[in-house]
């Protein structure tokens, strides 16, 4: 049976081969978490008439369908289709991007971060690159999904701005900053934007409206977690459009498209290449 199987081919249609001869584990397209129930109950269908029953679900908001034999290939993808379901992909390419609940569900939340995740999925998924190319996006600075994991994470953060005509001084802002960027004055409040990490905590607690805010994009480059670890970092200012956004990360893969070696992950190119370069890369497509 191996010498008929095309495992690349198979890998990159989201079908990983097991260790049990002729078998398959299905990863399937989560964009940003979200399934609808008739996803689910499609997905429950298939796992119980060509699996073991059961699903796993992986760490990056992935589900996959484990035993599914390689005779049963063609009818999976058949029955998955009917429910909406698509499977996902494995090796050198982009990878399902991730996200959060953001601001649409989560009251911390500074960006709509689903769907950021399905225009970045729509413009990137399954694009061929020297290796796997991951996206993660989490609504603020309280980081549930991780960005700086994610070889392009996106978080959401605001621009803040300070109206003192509607400020009571209640010292309420003061309080829900976790990064002690403002202090209450005789003037009212002062705000240091060298601490301030747009986190938006004062607009979200003022009761006057005082605080104005405009949401915003925190990019990271270059995270890794796994055989090695590396904490993405922010080497351009907070974005303030998509237009931007998108040419940031159009900047940035082609940087790993046209600089890695097979098989180099974003970070390692960015190593060995240069650090100083690829900051040039990104503010110039910063600047646009």
């Amino acid at each position: 049976m191996a010498e008929k199987i095309d495992y690349a081919a198979l890998k990159k249609g989201g079908f990983m081969r097991q260790k049990q001869k002729g078998y398959f584990s299905l990863r399937l397209q989560v964009v940003g978490g979200n399934l609808t129930a008739e996803n689910i109950r499609t997905v429950a269908e298939v796992a119980e008439k060509y699996g073991h029953g059961y699903v796993h679900m992986t760490s990056r908001q992935g589900v996959e369908i484990p035993f599914v034999h390689f005779d049963d290939i063609e009818k999976v993808r058949e029955e998955l289709a009917k429910g909406g379901v698509k499977p996902g992909v494995c090796g050198p390419r982009v990878r399902t991007v991730t996200a959060c609940q953001g601001s649409e569900i989560c009251p911390s939340g500074c960006i709509d971060t689903y769907t950021l995740a399905k225009e970045l999925d729509q413009r990137y998924f399954g694009r061929e690159l020297p290796h796997k190319f991951k996206f993660g996006v989490t609504g603020c600075q309280n980081n549930c999904l991780k960005a700086e994991e994610n070889d392009l994470g996106v978080k959401g953060g605001m621009v803040v701005s300070y109206d003192k005509a509607s400020c009571i001084n209640c010292g309420v802002c003061v309080k829900a900053c976790r990064e002690n960027a403002l202090t209450m004055t005789e003037d009212g409040i002062a705000i240091d934007r060298e601490k301030c990490n747009h986190c938006g905590r004062c607009v979200k607690s003022c009761p006057t409206d005082a605080w104005k805010g405009e949401s915003g994009y925190i990019v990271s480059f270059g995270g890794l977690f796994g055989n090695k670890i590396y904490k993405g970092e922010n080497i351009v200012p907070i974005i303030k459009d998509k237009e931007t956004l998108f040419r940031v990360a159009d900047a940035a893969i082609r940087f790993f498209e046209e600089n890695a070696n097979p098989g180099e992950r974003f970070r390692f190119t960015i190593q060995r290449v240069g650090e100083e370069k690829f900051r040039e890369a990104m503010k110039e497509a910063y600047n646009g």
